[in-house]
């Protein structure tokens, strides 16, 4: 997959709503006594930044997980709709979830999950031999994307040579250089001091919104939501208050 082209601007938002890449229709999920999902209904647009926020236990990251088939929900359905085809995640198997994550979903977590024996290239290189590219050319685009997200002759770095911020541009060029049309990210800044925050946030945009891809951040950082073009807010399991973030762009 080509990366972006680094320092690109934002597109401005379109005139019209883009259908929905991703419907949570009636899910339910419930961890023995605890209820995390309650009936809960969205859709997500393409080319859309969407910011998850809540209090602890609301069900901000289950609602992630639901959505990129890491859990089944307990009822309801998670509908992805790419290419005129539409698919039932939660109805997949495990198998049939696992390859969809590694090829149409990316993800981008708190402290990033690289492996710290590869190199940065090798860690995103990884991501495409587990869907049979050749080494070769698995390190080649591993260099374009690194390359395009300013981490030039980093490469040979492993995770304990670089920045916390460093580290977290790997795990985005990682998390994209499938091609996935949907990047979640889990607190992708919430290891990272504010500047640093900031700066990885606006990469992080730019290669996916930037691009016509899809984003799902889980954040507690208000910071990080007002950069999303629309957050939503989560309360014992239910959505309190959907609201689209002025001066953004989807």
């Amino acid at each position: 997959m080509t990366p972006f082209q680094h320092g690109r601007p934002l597109p401005a938002a379109p005139a019209h709503l883009p259908p929905a890449v991703l419907s949570a229709r009636g899910l339910v999920k419930s961890y023995e006594a605890t209820r995390a999902l309650a009936g809960l209904d969205l859709d997500i647009r393409a080319g859309e930044s969407v910011a998850v926020m809540g209090p602890s236990g609301g069900g901000k990251t289950t609602l992630l997980h639901c959505l990129a088939g890491i859990v089944t929900p307990d009822a309801g359905q998670v509908l992805l709709q790419l290419d005129g085809a539409t698919t039932d995640v939660a109805g997949l198997d495990d198998r049939r979830r696992s390859a969809l994550r590694r090829s149409t979903f990316g993800f981008v977590f708190q402290q990033g999950l690289l492996i710290p024996e590869l190199t940065a290239l090798e860690n995103v290189a990884v991501a495409l031999m587990l869907l049979g590219v050749d080494r070769r050319g698995a390190e080649h685009s591993a260099a374009q994307w690194l390359g395009a997200l300013g981490l030039g002759g980093m490469e040979d770095r492993r995770v304990g040579q670089l920045s916390g911020g460093q580290a977290q541009r790997v795990a985005i060029a990682r998390a994209q250089v499938s091609g996935a049309s949907v990047v979640f990210a889990d607190e992708p800044t919430g290891a990272l001091d504010s500047g640093t925050s900031a700066e990885v946030m606006d990469i992080l945009l730019r290669s996916t919104t930037g691009t016509g891809r899809t984003l799902v951040v889980v954040t507690h950082d208000d910071d990080v939501a007002r950069r999303c073009a629309r957050t939503v807010h989560l309360r014992d399991g239910r959505i309190v208050r959907d609201s689209l973030c002025p001066g953004t762009a989807a």
